[in-house]
């Protein structure tokens, strides 16, 4: 049986101008679980991450969330719900990391529901889970890469939405704290029930965190499902152009991507056949 579905999208077709990026795209994220979009640079990734958050309008299609298209959201509603870190976000240099986290509250404030003790419990939750704290009084202008991406995590976090898009977040992170934020966003899914949708572009992490795997080629989801059930030679060959062997992780259980070259070359050039999604 089919998990319940948080996200559902339909004939989705994105573009920039009369360049189409997403090709009447169709996919399920499920609910409570971590699905990871991975595939080869300039595939549509990022730019469908920025249409589930609504930051790029389709040109055909939609998207469901909870069975509403989030097209008949509110601003703030959505944001509420749906969190989301994009590929390198920008902020003053002057501003602090206090002042950066505290952003991520922006959606639960208004006029008559200033900042509460429930912001406050929120912010020091994100900026302790990301390992931030100490720097709270920093600006992110002197910060390293590996600090500063803490940091824009921890603004994420701070917007405790139940569905968390992140888009490379371990991008600029070193190998301990690579580990450290997937672990996290892997606690706020399984203690918290949080539904998940990171891209990644390191397969063996994606294969490590992921319930759903899905790989995105040419504008078009290829196939989708389990670890076990992506992670095939052949398949890493179409989508990555890479001659791959795959074993079991001896420790993790999960199957783990030995890079032997490139393949033949014609998986880059050659539209995918779609495999079942």
């Amino acid at each position: 049986m089919d998990e319940p579905s948080r996200i559902d999208i339909a004939d989705l077709t994105l573009a920039y101008g009369s360049d189409i990026v997403l090709d009447a795209l169709n996919l399920s994220i499920p609910r409570g679980r971590i699905t990871v979009l991975a595939g080869p640079n300039g595939c549509g990734k990022s730019t469908l991450l920025r249409a589930i958050r609504r930051l790029h309008a389709p040109k055909s299609g939609y998207i469901m969330l909870d069975g509403k298209d989030i097209a008949r959201l509110g601003s703030k509603d959505l944001a509420r719900q749906i969190g989301l870190l994009a590929q390198s976000p920008s902020a003053p240099a002057d501003m602090t990391v206090e002042e950066l986290v505290r952003l991520g509250r922006y959606p639960h404030q208004s006029m008559l529901q200033p900042w509460s003790a429930r912001d406050t419990a929120a912010l020091e939750r994100a900026m302790d889970g990301t390992g931030v704290t100490h720097l709270r009084g920093r600006r992110i202008g002197s910060l390293s890469g590996g600090q500063l991406q803490r940091a824009w995590i921890a603004m994420v976090l701070a917007q405790e939405t139940e569905v968390i898009c992140l888009d490379e977040p371990v991008n600029h992170l070193d190998m301990a704290h690579q580990l450290d934020c997937l672990d996290l966003v892997t606690r706020l899914n399984r203690e918290e029930g949080r539904t998940i949708v990171l891209v990644l572009h390191d397969l063996n992490l994606a294969a490590r965190y992921a319930d759903k795997l899905v790989f995105v080629h040419h504008g078009r989801v290829v196939a989708s499902g389990g670890p076990d059930k992506m992670m095939r030679p052949d398949l890493i060959a179409q989508v990555f152009d890479v001659r791959a062997e795959v074993i079991t992780d001896p420790v993790h259980g999960r199957p783990l991507c030995i890079p032997l070259g490139r393949a033949t070359g014609q998986a880059s050039n050659t539209a995918p056949t779609k495999l079942g999604v």
